[in-house]
């Protein structure tokens, strides 16, 4: 099936094509649009039902933005959602209320992103009452059941979020989540306000719920650590575009892009002979509303030629069925190059 075909393989459930989120700049009296932050600049991906892509990055590189973007909590610039087949950004509101059943977040605040004045019966089960799932005995027979699935006493119904530990209250998020019966999941950095022992339960908590529902999940991390033990493929994000995207033990065992190699190269590694010599990235992200011409990176890159100050790289598609946007790759003799993209 061609890229541009109108229909999805029967196995991908989520197809977002050349996604941008742009917010404008505005100064003077006048409100006057000056410049644009282009916190997400082209992004493309499939995700196959059942599957976990990783989406990594440093901070500030838009993997939040494109994330709610394509839930439509966040209106896009330009590009296309496709979420079982169906135009995310084309639907009306109603049936857009009724699609956010199949598509959910997990916030990565435990704590801001429950209502502190509402019990955590209240909280689970409020989602089945707006999405006419169950009422009255029913939704709290339903609230008890979900609460014992995320390890939780359900006894403790009555009780306030205030009254529960960091990872508590994202086994109650994981349970808001679960009450509607989800296709696909975004995991917004899940673990990273937590400690590091209730960081693996709620990463086993995770992987358990995604085998007994065939959830899809879009896994969002800075900490790589993380998404080399969750996700089946792993897109690279720097500056608003994805510069790598592989499967995660193709990605881990052989980085092709330099900023994938600089941030796999900062991993803690108990194993001597599995450590990378440390790649030091010279200066910081540059400002998305003002991007280096070119290749973005090419300032903080050691393998910087000319062409990578004039011209963005291409689409470089790998053997291995992953691509990476790098002039370096251009040159290797297996790889195709999509000058369109």
């Amino acid at each position: 099936m061609t890229a541009n075909a109108t229909t999805m393989p029967d196995d991908v459930l989520l197809e977002v094509r050349d996604l941008k989120t742009h917010f404008p700049v505005r100064r003077g009296l006048f409100g006057r649009t000056v410049a644009h932050v282009r916190a997400v600049d082209g992004v493309s991906f499939r995700l196959a039902a059942g599957r976990t892509l990783g989406l990594v990055g440093e901070s500030g590189c838009g993997k939040t933005t494109a994330a709610r973007t394509i839930l439509r909590l966040i209106p896009a610039t330009a590009g296309s959602v496709r979420f079982a087949d169906r135009d995310v950004f084309g639907l009306p509101a109603a049936e857009m209320r009724r699609l956010r059943q199949h598509m959910q977040i997990i916030f990565q605040d435990p704590y801001g992103s429950l209502n502190p004045r509402m019990t955590i019966g209240a909280i689970v089960g409020e989602s089945l009452t707006v999405h006419g799932i169950a009422r009255g005995r029913q939704r709290d027979q339903r609230v008890a059941g979900l609460l014992e699935r995320v390890g939780l006493d359900p006894g403790l119904v009555n009780r306030y979020p205030h009254e529960f530990s960091g990872g508590q209250r994202q086994r109650i998020g994981i349970a808001r989540v679960l009450a509607v019966e989800p296709d696909f999941v975004v995991c917004d950095e899940p673990t990273s306000a937590l400690d590091v022992s209730i960081q693996a339960q709620i990463l086993n908590l995770l992987s358990h719920l995604q085998d007994q529902f065939h959830l899809t999940y879009l896994f969002i991390t800075h900490d790589l650590g993380v998404v080399e033990c969750v996700a089946d493929e792993v897109a690279v994000m720097y500056l608003g575009r994805i510069v790598e995207h592989r499967a995660t033990e193709l990605l881990f065992d052989e980085p092709r892009h330099p900023y994938t190699q600089a941030l796999l190269s900062a991993i803690p590694v108990a194993d001597a002979s599995r450590r990378r010599e440390p790649i030091r990235l010279e200066g910081d992200v540059p400002s998305p509303s003002a991007p280096p011409p070119g290749c973005h990176f090419h300032p903080r890159c050691r393998h910087a030629m000319d062409v990578c100050k004039n011209q963005y790289p291409p689409i470089v598609r790998l053997e291995d069925g992953g691509t990476v946007r790098c002039h370096l790759c251009r040159n290797d003799p297996a790889p195709t190059v999509d000058e369109g993209s």
